[in-house]
């Protein structure tokens, strides 16, 4: 009779029991990231890992920060999903976020938020007035969730990161853009763990002072309320 065990695990080379293939299929999957699915899947694995720490780097700036004028500008030409969706969802990460005991960690590259000052790159088609009430909308949440949620802001000129969510020590999952990559080893996650946390040491802005940096951008680039919009 098959004992459906791997061999290294017979020998005592390794603590986990399961042959080749099953350790592939439960440490490592590919999750498309179709938008209303995804929000569905995510939802999963935030329940999945309460009361664990949430590690977070967004593609651009974190989905729970952002207004809703930003939601229906990014997701007005998404055909599965309306800005009003994204609210939702949204809606439910914050929700989540301001449980007891929550704890949230973001970096951020500081490159989209001066882009998002200067109306430049992505943003380029928002109009000044929604850029200024993002940053001020972001400012003013930091300091109100702190400690429970932690912004910081790496510069891509030293450092890197693709989009990654880490969920507390069960698992973490890169994002691609057609597709999420799912991985439930533990030392996966514990590599990308100490990546982020790496990440978090090389930040140029802590928690403590990112809505103030968010504010003195405000005040750098002196966005005009009554400037014309910046549309290509």
């Amino acid at each position: 009779m098959a004992l459906s065990v791997s061999s290294d695990w017979l020998l005592g080379l390794s603590d986990r029991s399961e042959t080749t293939a099953d350790l592939l299929e439960s440490s490592f999957r590919v999750t498309e990231a179709d938008q209303t699915f995804a929000d569905i899947q995510i939802e999963e694995w935030h329940r999945e890992a309460a009361g664990y720490k949430i590690r977070y780097v967004p593609s651009t700036i974190p989905e729970i920060l952002k207004t809703d004028t930003v939601l229906e500008y990014e997701y007005t030409q998404f055909l599965d999903k309306t800005p009003a969706q994204a609210v939702t969802a949204m809606r439910a990460r914050e929700n989540w976020l301001m449980r007891p005991g929550s704890d949230y960690e973001i970096c951020c590259s500081i490159q989209q938020i001066r882009d998002l000052a200067t109306g430049e790159g992505y943003w380029n088609e928002l109009p000044a007035q929604a850029r200024m009430e993002q940053l001020e909308m972001m400012a003013e949440r930091c300091e109100k969730l702190y400690p429970s949620l932690r912004l910081y802001f790496w510069d891509p000129k030293r450092v890197y990161s693709a989009p990654v969510t880490i969920f507390g020590p069960l698992l973490a999952v890169v994002y691609i853009g057609q597709h999420y990559l799912v991985f439930r080893e533990k030392r996966q996650v514990e590599a990308l763990t100490r990546h982020f946390d790496q990440l978090v040491r090389d930040c140029g802005v802590d928690a403590r002072s990112a809505a103030d940096a968010i504010t003195r951008l405000l005040s750098e680039f002196a966005l005009n309320r009554s400037a014309p919009d910046n549309v290509t």
